[in-house]
């Protein structure tokens, strides 16, 4: 399944590096521009792949308008506008040439993940439905199924299990995970995963467990191939 791509407008280099890692790390595909002209020939280039933009209104070069302007010529693919100028007049102004959303500096990155999950639903992007052999995780009504069996999960765990299921097969280290789930703005310690994978395989129980422990580093999500069972 294809990732969500997303293009990136933004010409602070210490926020555009954040926002680039952190939907990195929730599964989206990201470019990067620093500037309006740059923006426009990334959008030009790969305008059939990109399904979202976040963009910047100061930019160095031409205005974050005139990119907006630019693009509707060419997709009405979701913008959603990142700008320190918060007036209600300035943000009328935004939806009034074409943009999806308006999000104010500063922001939290929990902030930003939920108004892009809303842009992308309106808009028919969002995955409804992750599957992995037995299992299966209803994205929309946050609902889990064991062998077509609803599992009850807390809003944590199902976080969790989705972070899993969209990185079949990749070791995770905790530290990311904890980044991931809780969105960098947790102060706890990585055993807090631990506590929450141990009661999702609980949860899961034999039928539907795939998560498996890498010691000393974090865990993998999926069968293993060397193991009979496939269960660890």
């Amino acid at each position: 399944m294809k990732k969500i791509e997303i293009l990136i407008v933004e010409d602070e280099p210490k926020l555009a590096q954040t926002l680039t890692d952190f939907l990195r790390i929730q599964n989206y595909e990201v470019l990067h521009a620093i500037a309006g002209g740059k923006a426009l020939d990334i959008f030009r280039e790969n305008k059939k792949k990109i399904d979202l933009v976040l963009l910047d209104l100061m930019l160095p070069d031409i205005s974050g308008y005139t990119v907006l302007k630019e693009i509707r010529k060419l997709s009405e693919v979701p913008v959603i506008i990142l700008s320190a100028r918060s007036a209600v007049v300035d943000q009328m102004s935004g939806f009034e040439k074409g943009a999806d959303d308006y999000i104010t500096k500063p922001f939290t990155l929990g902030l930003v993940k939920l108004h892009i999950e809303a842009v992308l639903k309106r808009a028919g992007k969002m995955r409804s439905m992750l599957e992995y052999k037995e299992l299966r995780a209803d994205l929309s009504g946050q609902l889990v199924y064991c062998r077509d069996q609803l599992m009850e999960t807390t809003r944590k765990e199902f976080d969790l299990l989705v972070y899993f299921m969209e990185h079949v097969g990749i070791v995770l280290p905790r530290n990311m995970i904890l980044d991931a789930v809780w969105e960098y703005d947790y102060t706890g310690d990585v055993r807090t995963i631990d506590t929450l994978v141990k009661q999702l395989r609980k949860k899961l129980g034999e039928q539907c467990n795939y998560i498996r422990t890498v010691y000393g580093i974090g865990y993998i999500f999926g069968e293993d191939p060397h193991e009979t069972d496939g269960k660890m």
